[in-house]
């Protein structure tokens, strides 16, 4: 089964199967991942669902786009890999994807 690690800001690791399909998003919050709410059901509106992608991964991830954007723009916390969960659909091609939760939504 291919899985996802979430790190949160403390350091503590959650793994997660990943569902080929999913948002990470509804990977994360059907998993309990602390630091990803999803507020707004996955429509790119809320902000409460920011990870921050590993640099090696960030190439098969692919990167956000123009909707993203504007609501990674108001994120203080926000990285050169900084993605919203909600709008990255799981690939099985993911398995052993590692991604950082910050420490504050918006």
């Amino acid at each position: 089964m291919a899985v996802v690690t979430f790190v949160t800001h403390d350091g503590k690791q959650h793994e997660a199967p990943l569902v080929e399909g999913q948002s990470l998003m509804k990977v994360a919050t059907e998993n309990a991942v602390p630091g990803i709410d999803g507020d707004c059901g996955g429509e790119a509106a809320c902000g409460t669902c920011p990870v921050i992608v590993d640099p090696r991964w960030s190439e098969t991830v692919g990167r956000s786009g123009a909707v993203e954007e504007e609501m990674l723009a108001m994120n203080p916390e926000r990285e050169p890999t900084s993605r919203l969960s909600c709008q990255m659909d799981v690939s099985a091609a993911w398995d052993g994807l590692i991604v950082q939760t910050p420490e504050f939504q918006m």
